[in-house]
């Protein structure tokens, strides 16, 4: 009978101590699931990236007042950041203070602000691109299915930029449209240039200039 209940006795013991959750056994946490509501509270959530910076040519597109631009300065996080182009032109950046942006490309900028922040940094290797485009724009009207404003953010001719605006509404006379071009108006014949024809009417979309597809 005194075997039965030793027996009895340590199993009862080994399925406590089994069923014990780690931390009674060890003193240690039990994992967690890899599931950020359950991440310790103390553990902050990685930075979110940058925007990617715009399909620009950074060695002819000029930059204007509102654009968004990233600026990178290798191994010198206090100098690196999205920075918007004041309506004065400027921008500005510690240390250095303020300096011309509008009216100059990122390559040319890049240089700019390197010269500037090498009084105060041994050799800065400096990169501008172009995470928003503000500066420029053009717009849409009238006989298209998506009438409104545009960014210009590269060369466009009113072919390509016809195109984006979703096509053209059903009674659209696509033979008649006009570019506005300040005191200037322009024709474009959608039909002869879709058939290759009278090709010099496919200009390049300026900064400004309306579009108007008459019903």
């Amino acid at each position: 009978m005194k075997s039965t209940v030793t027996i009895l006795f340590s199993s009862i013991v080994g399925l406590a101590l089994f069923g014990m959750p780690a931390r009674a056994q060890n003193g240690a946490e039990p994992p967690r699931p890899d599931n950020p509501s359950t991440a310790p509270r103390n553990e902050k959530a990685p930075p979110a990236p940058d925007a990617a910076p715009l399909p620009v040519d950074p060695h002819k597109y000029m930059i204007g007042a509102e654009d968004v631009l990233m600026v990178t300065v290798w191994r010198e996080p206090d100098f690196t950041g999205s920075r918007v182009v004041r309506p004065d032109g400027k921008i500005s950046l510690p240390l250095i203070g303020e300096i011309q942006a509008a009216g100059v490309t990122p390559e040319q900028l890049g240089k700019d602000l390197a010269a500037a922040l090498g009084k105060y940094v041994n050799n800065p290797d400096v990169l501008v691109s172009l995470q928003q485009v503000n500066s420029k724009r053009y717009y849409i009207d009238g006989g298209v299915n998506r009438p409104g404003e545009y960014k210009l953010v590269t060369p466009t001719t009113v072919l390509e930029a016809l195109s984006q605006a979703g096509g053209f509404r059903e009674f659209a006379n696509t033979k008649k449209i006009r570019i506005l071009r300040g005191d200037t108006t322009l024709k474009f014949n959608y039909h002869e240039v879709s058939h290759g024809k009278k090709m010099d009417q496919n200009i390049y979309v300026e900064s400004g200039d309306h579009i108007i597809v008459p019903d």
